[in-house]
């Protein structure tokens, strides 16, 4: 039969074992082969350091005087890296400790080696006299080899443990959608961002093929994935491959336009470990683009008609053959010049348009009069039509407002020219009012209205609805440097849907500027 001592020993490395195979979070680790150390050799205090390239630190302790414990510490911090198989493992803390006690304190210190690599110590203190046997640093050494191992899966466990909560976090914030799929194309991972593009939970994708993940409302431009799989796989993809299309979503929400770039990822050896997707929502560049194919195609139609106006006037005053009187001449001279005008306005547009996209729209705010502003506009366009008068109605105790006087009657220009524009006939009225701390200023005319389809997007850069085109010539830029200058100025302009006899926008000042001495908008 086994003495008790024994049986305890046996116990206590069972116990070992159990941690070693359970317990992963270090510290509670060390803690646990520290006190079991310690009272299987009948010890009182002691502690585990652990070595790596920043040195020596103590990083389990028990019973030690917090002055004991940092002397040993900062003594550690000093003393170099061992090598396995080391003779050296600290006796000078046992000589230390016996000077300081006058003999009442023993120690005895095991190093902890894995793999050839010294990974730590465990050091036990008694607090009588009496020596260490040779089983008793057996014992230690048994417990030392254990822990050891223990420390090491641990700390590889909690570096895997970080690493992949690094890659959780990581991709997380990346604003592109991620999927890693396995060789058999199947999902394994998933990050938040292609989540709600597809508008999906985690649990629908997880596992599941490529094919029931990715589906395309629209065909993909390039070779698909699967064309990739049956031909050629690892001529066709060993670096990247780009696909392009319209993909479905869930919840009945429209199909949406992404690009994916698919990047595989091979072991040493050639083997595919698995592919990584990424899937960038195109929406906004697919938008740039139909926004630079509409911009081009409506200047180049503007810009057609008043050269093509300018250069056949031009032309026929210079006939030689013709000896034009001088109501022609003028006339056609009115022609070049109202033209010319337009011109210079479109072009004036378009660069206000650049200024604003590069932020340099300056402004230079100063008192305005609303009300003496509107009459001006009103007085100038009045010439335009018989049929379509100009009314003006403003307060007199109105509050003048500051704002950019420039900028104030491009705006006012905007929505008058706009108002002639769309309604053949009728009057036309300007009006103001003050409403709490703001000045609202409405223009409305006597046409068919703005048709509720365009409301949303009227004030969008270069939209022009299907009624414009056929009626009138323009960019599609007043409206949208309306509300940019109306915006500038902390106000805000909008279309009036509740009135029917026409159509009505109208825009809203504050009294007290939001302006400095002298601003520029930021796009």
């Amino acid at each position: 039969m086994l003495p008790d001592y024994r049986i305890r020993q046996r116990d206590y490395l069972l116990e070992i074992n159990r941690a070693l195979t359970e317990e992963l979070d270090l510290p509670v680790l060390l803690q646990r082969i520290l006190r079991f150390s310690i009272e299987i050799l009948s010890g009182h205090a002691g502690f585990i350091a652990l070595s790596d390239e920043n040195g020596w630190k103590i990083a389990a302790q028990q019973g030690l005087p917090d002055s004991l414990s940092t002397y040993i510490s900062r003594w550690l911090s000093n003393q170099p890296r061992l090598s396995a198989g080391s003779e050296g493992n600290f006796p000078e803390i046992s000589r230390m400790l016996s000077d300081i006690s006058m003999g009442m304190l023993t120690s005895v210190g095991i190093l902890m080696e894995s793999q050839d690599q010294v990974i730590g110590q465990i050091q036990v203190f008694r607090n009588y006299r009496a020596s260490f046997s040779t089983n008793d640093r057996q014992i230690l050494s048994s417990f030392a080899s254990q822990a050891a191992v223990a420390v090491r899966n641990a700390t590889l466990y909690n570096q895997a443990r970080a690493h992949t909560l690094r890659m959780e976090a990581l991709l997380g914030a990346v604003a592109d959608g991620i999927l890693i799929f396995s060789p058999e194309l199947k999902v394994q991972s998933v990050n938040p961002a292609l989540l709600r593009l597809l508008n999906r939970e985690a649990s629908q994708v997880i596992n599941q093929p490529y094919d029931q993940v990715i589906r395309w409302a629209k065909g993909p431009e390039g070779t698909s994935i699967q064309d990739a799989f049956e031909g050629d796989w690892m001529r066709q993809i060993s670096t990247e491959h780009f696909i392009e299309g319209d993909l479905e979503r869930e919840g009945g929400l429209e199909p949406i336009p992404v690009g994916i770039n698919y990047a595989p990822l091979f072991d040493p050896d050639g083997r595919l470990l698995n592919v990584i997707a990424s899937v960038r929502d195109m929406t906004r560049l697919r938008t740039a683009e139909e926004m630079k194919a509409s911009f081009i195609s409506v200047v180049s139609h503007e810009l057609k008609t008043p050269i093509a106006l300018i250069k056949g006037y031009a032309s026929t005053l210079r006939r030689e053959d013709a000896d034009w009187d001088k109501e022609t001449i003028q006339s056609s001279l009115e022609v070049i010049e109202n033209e010319a005008d337009h011109l210079s306005a479109m072009i004036e547009d378009l660069l206000d348009a650049t200024r604003l996209q590069a932020g340099q729209m300056s402004f230079r705010p100063s008192q305005v009069d609303l009300g003496s502003l509107a009459a001006e506009v009103a007085k100038r366009f009045s010439k335009q039509s018989e049929t379509q008068p100009i009314e003006v109605d403003f307060p007199e105790n109105l509050p003048p407002v500051v704002a950019d006087e420039a900028r104030i009657r491009q705006v006012l220009d905007n929505l008058v020219g706009n108002a002639f524009k769309y309604s053949a006939q009728g009057p036309i009225r300007i009006s103001g009012s003050q409403q709490g701390q703001d000045v609202v200023i409405c223009v409305q005319d006597s046409g068919k209205g703005i048709d509720p389809r365009d409301i949303p997007h009227v004030f969008e850069r270069f939209y022009r609805s299907d009624t414009a085109v056929r009626q009138s010539k323009g960019t599609g830029l007043g409206l949208y440097l309306s509300k940019q200058i109306v915006d500038a100025h902390g106000g805000r302009i909008w279309v009036d849907e509740h009135y029917k006899a026409g159509g009505r926008i109208c825009f809203s000042l504050p009294i007290e500027s939001k302006l400095g001495p002298e601003s520029s908008l930021d796009a």
